[in-house]
């Protein structure tokens, strides 16, 4: 059971799309498609542990089984069938099917996974020459169905937890940002390591941690496991050279400038507590102030921010005075590049500032615009 060559599918977030295909083209991945909600490429089997270590915005990685059309029940047992599981499952595999399907004749998603489970049974069942049944009781490979405009797409999750859970978060505040959007905010601006950074709403520290992994150039995924780690026909040999790769590219001598502040000071101790974990010691500056107290003696420096939306009633006023406050304070440094995320539709005008550029993200399902600011 070895391959060469792989289809992996990295999905992404709505708006991140063309961030997550950047990412994989930097890693040295040529050959790839673009489209609303994933990057598709082929590579080399390689690829799937450096992508699940190195892709920072990306929402995980899969490897594409067979895509095609699919109106009817016994198409879709049928062409799933067809398909070489035997290449990617060995005899005694775990394989559960998870699903959705979306604007499409086969809108049963139970009926759907049942189906694809039976199918691929089949398939396993005649090439291992089993009779019954299979165990069952091996590795894990996680099938997804995936039907869009009648359209199958079959593949396999390679990660396992989703990329966001770099297992540095051991405590968070009320409405935390994921860490794959903390990244690509950070990612959207030019900032360099070697230009200061800020956060004046860092709750429980993800866009600091953040900018410093980039700032060090760490790979997101060092501190996790990943499903296919225990994959035979990768390798466990293809995982140390992509851990080893990681540990050579990193950059822990790149002297950094980042400061976390918040309001409250039991986020400040959590910030603290993940930035730790993250193994990041005291990189990270982590204060207790209000928005509106920033200062900074520093010339052209990196403000991001995603700061309270006041989407509660009653909230929005009290928000509104902090945006115009902050607002005021950032007038002092204009040479200074301000990214805020907000919902808000009238950021503008309460900030007191039309934005050089906005982005149109999605935080979780809250639609937001990404403000940028850039200094002088």
């Amino acid at each position: 059971m070895y391959m060469e060559q792989v289809t992996l599918i990295a999905t992404a977030a709505m708006g991140l799309e063309a961030l997550v295909a950047s990412e994989v083209k930097d890693l040295g991945y040529r050959e790839v498609s673009v489209e609303n909600g994933r990057v598709t490429f082929k590579a080399s089997v390689s690829a799937i542990p450096r992508c699940n270590l190195w892709l920072r915005t990306a929402d995980r990685i899969k490897v594409l089984v067979g895509e095609f059309e699919a109106k009817t029940f016994d198409q879709l047992f049928e062409n799933t069938k067809a398909l070489p599981w035997e290449d990617f499952i060995p005899e005694d595999g775990e394989f559960p099917v998870i699903g959705k399907s979306v604007k499409s004749t086969l809108y049963s998603v139970s009926d759907c996974q049942a189906i694809v489970k039976k199918s691929v049974a089949e398939r396993l069942k005649q090439k291992y020459g089993v009779a019954s049944w299979l165990e069952e009781t091996g590795t894990f490979f996680r099938i997804e169905i995936a039907i869009h405009k009648d359209r199958a797409t079959l593949s396999i999750d390679a990660s396992g937890s989703g990329l966001h859970k770099r297992g540095y978060r051991i405590g968070q505040g009320d409405a935390p940002l994921k860490e794959t959007l903390a990244a690509a905010l950070i990612k959207l601006t030019n900032w360099k390591p070697d230009r200061p950074f800020a956060d004046p709403f860092c709750g429980s520290g993800t866009i600091p941690i953040e900018a410093a992994l980039i700032g060090q150039n760490i790979a997101p995924g060092f501190n996790r496991e990943f499903s296919s780690e225990d994959w035979r026909w990768i390798g466990s040999s293809l995982w140390e050279n992509a851990r080893e790769e990681a540990e050579d590219l990193a950059n822990y001598d790149q002297p950094l400038n980042i400061t976390g502040s918040d309001i409250d000071h039991r986020m400040i101790n959590i910030a603290k507590d993940n930035a730790m974990e993250a193994g990041l010691g005291d990189l990270v500056t982590w204060k207790q102030m209000q928005a509106k107290d920033f200062h900074s003696n520093q010339e052209k420096g990196y403000l991001v921010g995603n700061p309270p939306y006041g989407e509660r009633i009653g909230d929005k006023k009290e928000v509104e005075k902090m945006y115009k406050d902050f607002g005021e304070v950032m007038k002092r440094y204009p040479s200074w590049s301000v990214y805020i995320l907000t919902s808000n539709e009238q950021f503008e005008q309460v900030y007191g500032k039309k934005a050089s550029k906005k982005r149109k993200l999605f935080n979780g399902f809250i639609k937001t615009d990404y403000y940028q600011f850039f200094g002088k």
